[in-house]
């Protein structure tokens, strides 16, 4: 059932992404008058190969244009007339210039066109993180809330050198105000940003290392960093879970696993991933009763519930004018951290094969169980990362379409329709490559 969930997000997520990217193209396209023959919410051929498997799900045909879905979920297209592109369509290169081709157009407007999927999926983003400001607003927990029991240290951040029950005071010599803080990539990423901490007492200097943002990468939904040590309740029991399946409800503390007291929810789950397909017995309090309830545990060592942390949370709404400059900040945020990601992997810092995934990475990040607050959250995110990889100026994809019409604009000269065949062959080549790469990494930390 996780996996269903986690596919149907994606594809979710997908059909909206690509269906407003293409749109972009198309609607700069049609503003300049120009033809388009197909809009395609993901590829009716098995791409890049655009003569294997030609065959869409269902498709109309309304004016000059044929609207369809195709069957390979991992992209879609417009086919302008007068362009070389995912389909290598050469045909129309024997005919003569048509005044309604994007070959007969200025080559500024062809630019245009060329980033209009791109400018809408930034407006995408954008209006996502200002949408997610003004109506849900943010929920933070003060640190000082934090300190009252510490942090809990998970593997990777015991390993330089924090310790479960630190208090953290300040990072880089700035006091810290709200947990989330701790998490900031402008923080994890950089090598030698300093956590300071107090612990029994003392105030101690932690230094992220060099090679941290590969070992934070190679975790990727494995692991995690620091979490809230409070003591809890439960919150939401999953339908159709072993806990309430148990007779585990909402508002149960759980105070021990078997022999094992409970009183932190990190507790409950390190014996719980001790004890995988296995059986335990739940040791509850309801009300002023104490209960014993036996529930089996997943091969992922969990249950099936979410924790209600004990501890004084603070949410903030913000008007429609406050929320604009925190949704664009947000967005371009998600925009300039791909540029440092890409910064570190070619740099050598950060491993290709721990920061690069496929759909099934991709599924994972939405998680197991539907959240439409954390669905939106991804979405705004994976547009701005979508504008972002088609900017990177590649043939075939428009980043690279816009580089060459930018030499065109510039020197006055346009390539010829043969070198143009042969930058878009390289370029389908490239994205084959990658594809094969990340589909490999993903079934890699699969298994």
């Amino acid at each position: 059932m996780e996996g269903l969930i986690m596919t149907a997000q994606l594809l979710l997520a997908l059909t909206i992404l690509v269906g407003l990217h293409e749109w972009g193209h198309f609607f700069t396209a049609r503003l300049f008058k120009i033809k388009v023959e197909k809009f395609y919410l993901f590829f009716d051929f098995l791409f890049p190969f655009s003569n294997v498997l030609n065959f869409a799900l269902w498709k109309y045909k309304s004016g000059e244009t044929e609207y369809g879905l195709g069957w390979f979920p991992l992209g879609g297209y417009v086919k302008i007339a007068g362009m070389i592109d995912e389909s290598m369509d050469k045909e129309f290169l024997q005919n003569p210039v048509q005044p309604w081709e994007f070959r007969a157009k200025p080559a500024w407007q062809r630019l245009v066109v060329m980033l209009g999927g791109i400018i809408m999926n930034m407006v995408t983003g954008i209006l996502v993180f200002i949408g997610l400001a003004y109506w849900v607003g943010k929920t933070e927990v003060p640190i000082s809330e934090v300190n009252k029991y510490g942090i809990y240290a998970y593997e990777l951040a015991e390993k330089i050198g924090f310790r479960t029950g630190d208090k953290v005071i300040a990072i880089n010599n700035k006091p810290v105000e709200v947990f989330s803080e701790l998490y900031q990539p402008e923080y994890l990423m950089e090598a030698g940003t300093v956590y300071t901490v107090e612990r029994q007492g003392v105030r101690q200097n932690i230094v992220i290392p060099p090679g941290f943002a590969n070992a934070i990468a190679q975790q990727g939904n494995k692991g995690n960093f620091l979490d809230i040590l409070a003591p809890f309740e439960v919150g939401e029991v999953l339908p159709e879970s072993n806990a309430e399946m148990a007779g585990l409800q909402e508002k149960d503390k759980i105070i021990a696993i078997d022999t094992f007291p409970i009183r932190y929810f990190q507790e409950c789950k390190q014996i719980l991933g001790r004890c995988k397909n296995g059986t335990v017995t739940l040791r509850v309090v309801r009300n002023t009763d104490t209960l014993f309830l036996s529930s089996k545990v997943t091969a992922n060592g969990t249950i099936g519930f979410r924790p209600h942390l004990l501890i004084q949370e603070t949410k903030k709404f913000y008007s429609l004018a406050e929320a604009i400059p925190i949704g664009v900040k947000e967005a371009f945020g998600v925009m300039f951290l791909q540029i440092k990601g890409f910064q570190k992997i070619f740099s050598g810092e950060v491993s290709a094969s721990n920061s690069i995934s496929g759909p099934i990475g991709m599924a994972k990040f939405f998680g197991g169980h539907w959240n439409w607050i954390k669905f939106w959250t991804i979405l705004g995110m994976l547009s701005m990362v979508l504008a972002f990889m088609n900017l990177i100026p590649i043939p075939a994809l428009d980043g690279g379409h816009a580089l060459i019409l930018c030499y065109e604009i510039i020197t006055g000269k346009a390539p010829s329709p043969k070198v143009l065949q042969v930058l878009q062959g390289i370029g389908m080549t490239i994205l084959l490559a990658l594809m094969i790469f990340a589909f490999s990494n993903d079934i890699y930390k699969l298994f």
